[in-house]
């Protein structure tokens, strides 16, 4: 009698780029023969990709990493495999502390996972590579049940931001080439994928490690040539290397979504340099004057951090005018949290969290303000919308996203009138704008609809 295959149950924590990664080792095991689970109870091995960029970040890493120990006594489970970042930074201390784990592997040791599974009670111990940068050939199993998906253009990053340890977890840029993304790209959409956002720890420093500071122009361009592919967008762009080449690279490649994730950090001079990152409140208001005056229709969302050790009250009074005048369509802001390995750490964490809420708290309210006024002068507006799927709080309400619209980051636009065909872009009337949501309803089919592929990918996972 043959013996039923392994059966194996992911959880993957932190950004799309450790999504990427999970969905590269869940390639690997079902070309291996594995079967995968989302029912962790039911799951022979339990494997958990983790985060570990923030305080936040580790907490739910770690709780997940104990939550899945304990189904070695409740569940199916008899072998726990932990891998990520928090493995880069902790793997001593996680193979100690909690002894459940049986196996940890690195960022760069993804593609062999089948075989730390199969070893069994061996130790098996992953081959080095420090160059590790999966590609087009990688298999890849997607996990996001939509007609959007990730793709990674490159690996680790060269900056030294104060605050950041990235680099030291997935060291140093690695760019793929634009052939290999195109034809990943081409892949993905053959699966009936209509949507790809383009990450790395910065897109706009694509290239420049194999000697080519256009890259990124080239590569929006080129895949503005990829048939199927109806949107693209960028995220995790650094200000500093956002060249006028790119800018209308966005705006001449009727696919690549005018919208562009540029996490700026701060806005107070001294603060920035203080991070490593350079920059000023005046030096940003001229790239966005410059970015809008050559894609008007552009959507922005950035990122800042509040409670950074040497972040005073004008400085943070500096970063509040700057979200008023910079008048960004999304923002999202953190609190500072010191980690070990950083430069910044040494300079301990004088602010107290009551004030670095209090500060978050203010900016948010803020960019709500923003934000709906925004929304509302849409109201009137027809605008293509990517059908999802059923709303999470009920099932009498479609969501979808618009162009200036990232999946999971930002809102959505409530699809209540029409006839919404999921996993398709459609024309949508946008009847009421929100601080974060649009409602609207649909004026007419589908423009563009996913494949067989993709809907022989949705059922398969229900």
């Amino acid at each position: 009698m043959t013996a039923s295959p392994t059966t194996v149950g992911f959880m993957s924590l932190g950004c799309p780029k450790n999504l990427v990664d999970s969905e590269v080792m869940l390639g690997h095991l079902r070309l291996k023969g594995y079967r995968i689970t989302n029912q962790m109870d039911q799951a022979n091995v339990l494997v958990v990709n983790t985060c570990g960029f923030i305080d936040t970040a580790k907490k739910e890493s770690i709780d997940a990493i104990l939550e899945a120990a304990a189904m070695k006594k409740t569940g199916a489970c008899t072998k726990l495999i932990v891998a990520g970042c928090l493995v880069e930074r902790y793997r001593d201390e996680l193979l100690a502390e909690i002894p459940e784990i049986d196996a940890c592997m690195g960022t760069r040791d993804i593609e062999q996972i089948a075989e730390i599974i199969g070893a069994g009670d061996q130790v098996f111990e992953p081959e080095q590579n420090p160059d590790y940068l999966y590609d087009e050939h990688s298999p890849r199993l997607l996990t996001t049940p939509k007609a959007t998906a990730y793709l990674k253009i490159s690996e680790g990053c060269d900056h030294a931001c104060a605050f950041c340890i990235i680099p030291k977890l997935r060291g140093g840029q690695r760019s793929r080439s634009v052939d290999s993304v195109v034809a990943e790209a081409r892949n993905l959409v053959a699966q009936g994928i209509l949507e790809i956002s383009l990450v790395a720890q910065d897109t706009t420093d694509y290239g420049r490690d194999f000697g080519d500071a256009d890259a990124l122009e080239k590569l929006i361009r080129a895949l503005g040539e990829v048939d199927g592919l109806r949107w693209f967008r960028i995220h995790y762009a650094y200000p500093n290397r956002l060249t006028e080449g790119v800018m209308r690279a966005i705006a001449e490649t009727p696919n690549c979504a005018k919208y562009l994730d540029m996490p700026l950090q701060h806005a107070d001079q001294k603060v920035l340099k203080e991070m490593a990152r350079g920059g000023s409140r005046a030096i940003f208001m001229k790239l966005l004057a410059k970015f809008r005056a050559i894609c008007p229709e552009i959507s922005i969302r950035s990122n800042f951090i509040v409670g950074f050790p040497s972040e005073t009250e004008a400085a943070f009074q500096e970063l509040f005018a700057f979200i008023q005048e910079a008048q960004f369509d999304h923002v999202g802001v953190f609190t500072y949290s010191p980690e070990e390995g950083t430069p910044a750490y040494a300079l301990g964490d004088p602010i107290p969290t009551r004030t670095k809420n209090s500060r978050k708290r203010k900016l948010l309210e803020a960019q709500q303000k923003i934000a709906r006024a925004k929304n509302q002068a849409r109201e009137g507006q027809i605008l293509d919308v990517l059908v999802e799927g059923l709303h999470e709080e009920t099932e009498l309400i479609l969501k979808g996203r618009h162009q200036g619209q990232a999946p999971e980051v930002d809102g959505n636009v409530l699809i209540v009138g029409g006839e919404p065909i999921i996993g398709s872009i459609q024309r949508v009337r946008i009847t009421k704008g929100h601080a974060y949501d649009l409602i609207g309803e649909v004026v007419e089919g589908g423009i563009e609809r996913a494949t067989q592929a993709y809907e022989q990918r949705v059922l398969a996972k229900t």
